[in-house]
């Protein structure tokens, strides 16, 4: 039995190593269709010994089939973002708690703590629609601020402006989490230099603006708002875990989350620091369902252990999180 506490309180790449495998050892067990993925591939799991002999499911399973734990009931499900007529990828979570203590860690992690800081929120596409794993994180960050003028937007731009420049004014430290199309329409109409802020961009132009490159859109963001830098969540509807960037798209995992960047020619191989592939996730949060995880996104890493996104293989879906074509 994994014990689900020590997922958060990994300390080493050893200790991060073995319960990997463990979970894994679960999971071919608990997970049928991971299970069945894995017997069509013909895998003999006595012979997976490191992450990187690990087969990783791709994403697009989480579109027509449910994987979740044999025997679980979903506590909620959330759904990916799309276009009209688009197939969405549909996520049985089933413990909202283990979200919850990852997303809280998570942030406490990068951010500190975050009751003393107003969380802003300018999502309107996530809140026109029901199921976002975002829109769950921001709520419970939002209930947690002991800030009054925490809360979302929507399409309200001139009491954002009014509030953003009160706290301001007040020294309060803020953080405004905003979908790339609606951070862009609001400095179309105001200006603000509040180099202190914090801006989340989470992705997205939605179809309502044209893809831009992360440079480009960065740049536009800062004179715009008057920041040196611009954040960034990097997340998806089939995890539980996140990671963040606090400038130049480079992104950072919790401890129980970490990035291998496979081959584009051979999904079965990887690339070695500096080099463009793949970007294959494991996320041990997501321990009811499945921690391995193979996107369509393109990226490369660092020596440092950060990542970069630099865009999306040809003919894939677009999805909500993180569009940018770099």
């Amino acid at each position: 039995m994994i014990n689900r506490d020590a997922i958060f309180r990994i300390t080493s790449q050893d200790e991060f190593n073995q319960l990997a495998l463990d979970i894994f050892g679960m999971q071919v067990r608990s997970c049928q269709v991971y299970a069945d993925y894995l017997a069509a591939l013909n895998v003999d799991i006595d012979q997976v010994k490191s992450l990187t002999d690990i087969p990783f499911l791709p994403i697009e399973f989480f579109k027509n089939h449910q994987i979740i734990k044999t025997g679980e009931q979903a506590e909620t499900i959330f759904s990916s973002s799309g276009t009209t007529g688009m197939q969405t990828s549909k996520h049985h979570v089933a413990d909202l708690s283990i979200y919850e203590k990852s997303f809280r860690n998570t942030f406490r992690q990068f951010y500190g703590d975050h009751q003393e800081t107003a969380i802003l929120a300018l999502l309107p596409s996530y809140l026109e629609r029901s199921g976002s794993s975002l829109i769950y994180m921001v709520d419970d960050l939002i209930k947690t601020s002991n800030r009054p003028e925490s809360g979302y937007f929507l399409y309200n731009h001139e009491e954002l402006y009014a509030t953003l420049q009160s706290l301001q004014s007040q020294n309060i430290r803020t953080i405004l989490f905003g979908v790339t199309y609606a951070l862009l329409d609001f400095i179309e109409s105001y200006k603000l230099d509040f180099p202190e802020l914090i801006i989340m961009e989470t992705g997205g132009m939605k179809g309502k603006r044209k893809e831009m490159i992360r440079e480009e859109l960065h740049k536009d963001l800062c004179l715009g708002f008057g920041v040196s830098a611009i954040h960034a969540e990097y997340g998806m509807t089939e995890l539980l875990s996140q990671a963040y960037s606090r400038g130049q798209g480079l992104f950072e995992c919790p401890a129980w989350m970490k990035v291998l960047i496979r081959d584009l020619n051979d999904p079965f191989s990887y690339q070695s620091t500096g080099s463009t592939g793949g970007v294959n996730i494991i996320d041990l949060a997501n321990i009811n369902s499945c921690s391995f995880i193979s996107t369509q996104d393109l990226g490369r890493k660092n020596g440092q252990e950060q990542f970069e996104v630099l865009g999306r293989f040809d003919q894939s879906d677009i999805r909500g999180c993180n569009l940018l074509v770099q």
